[in-house]
């Protein structure tokens, strides 16, 4: 009996070594070269494994930015230009530059601008309602506020406000990896340079519908007059599709768009509040509203008979006074 288990023993542990032996032999065999740097790359960038660089995870743009000579076209939206130009200097190679960006959501229909005709009682998703019909407004383009964008977001930088039933993006937050972008099932939000000082100029409508149609669903949709096309003098506005669209390339921030609008579809950001002139006024060169009198002389006028005299102390009313 105890042979019987000591030759059990040893045959379990010839096989073993035998194992280990074919297993080391096709390692070597089947082994694949991996660039240490690719570690050392992947340890700079954020780990946030969000996709907005196009890649699957942090590890798939570590192993990009190592194998390309040129990743110019490559870019951590997490990390940023700073995180982008550490890895350059590790790798030897040129670090793309790219403006920030933050996710802006093209829609002010908020509760009390579109009039709701329906009641959604299905599954809390956007894509879901989506799929199913138009929505619990007539806008067949407007956001449907069940939060998808809020879902997919990994920095909790969108929120939906129950008052307007909108989602609001915190540009604090934001790291522009797209996630919500890709999530919105009638494609609202869209990412655009966050602009100097933050501030920054959009179309906050997506409705293509024509002019007298969208106004009636929603009252604050862009109705395609191209009064915002014909003022801006960058050429930055075009209309297309029955929707108005500023290019965050060309726009310069002037916002003479703006009280162009007859519906206030045209949202500016972080603004100064603008002084309104009083009437009758202009602007000095400062920009303060300034108003301005007529340069002529007083007249004066007979206490006895109401004759004008002219201006005082002058020729002609001298003569008056005469004649009177």
């Amino acid at each position: 009996m105890s042979q019987i288990l000591i030759y059990t023993i040893l045959t379990l542990c010839l096989l073993g070594v035998v194992a280990a032996v074919v297993l080391f032999f096709v390692a070597k065999k089947f082994h694949v070269y991996e660039d240490p740097r690719i570690d050392d790359v992947e340890a700079m960038l954020p780990l946030a494994n969000c996709g907005g660089c196009g890649y699957p995870g942090c590890r798939g743009l570590a192993d990009a930015l190592v194998k390309q000579d040129d990743i110019s076209s490559l870019y951590c939206p997490v990390g940023g230009t700073d995180t982008m130009k550490r890895v350059a200097d590790y790798l030897g190679k040129s670090a793309p530059e790219k403006e920030p960006q933050v996710a802006e959501v093209r829609c002010g229909g908020a509760c009390d601008k579109r009039p709701r005709i329906s009641d959604y009682d299905g599954a809390p998703s956007c894509a879901v309602e989506n799929s199913l019909y138009s929505g619990e407004t007539g806008c067949n383009y407007g956001c449907l506020g069940k939060g998808d964008c809020v879902v997919v977001c990994n920095f909790d930088a969108i929120a939906v406000n129950p008052a307007t039933g909108l989602p609001e993006v915190d540009a604090e937050k934001c790291t522009a990896c797209g996630a919500c972008v890709k999530a919105c099932p009638r494609t609202i939000i869209e990412l655009r340079k966050k602009g100097p000082k933050n501030r920054r100029v959009y179309v906050s409508c997506v409705n293509r519908d024509k002019g007298a149609v969208s106004r009636k669903l929603c009252t604050v949709s862009c109705i395609a007059c191209g009064k915002c096309a014909k003022i801006c003098p960058f050429e930055a506005i075009t209309v297309e599709n029955n929707l108005a669209y500023i290019d965050p390339c060309k726009c310069r921030l002037c916002r003479k768009c703006v009280p162009e609008c007859p519906t206030s579809a045209i949202e500016e950001v972080n603004f100064p509040p603008k002084k309104e002139a009083p009437a009758g006024g202009d602007k000095g060169g400062d920009g303060v509203a300034v108003k301005v009198r007529e340069q002529t002389a007083p007249k004066a006028t007979s206490k006895t008979d109401g004759i004008p005299v002219g201006p005082v102390g002058g020729e002609a009313g001298d003569k008056a006074v005469q004649q009177a």
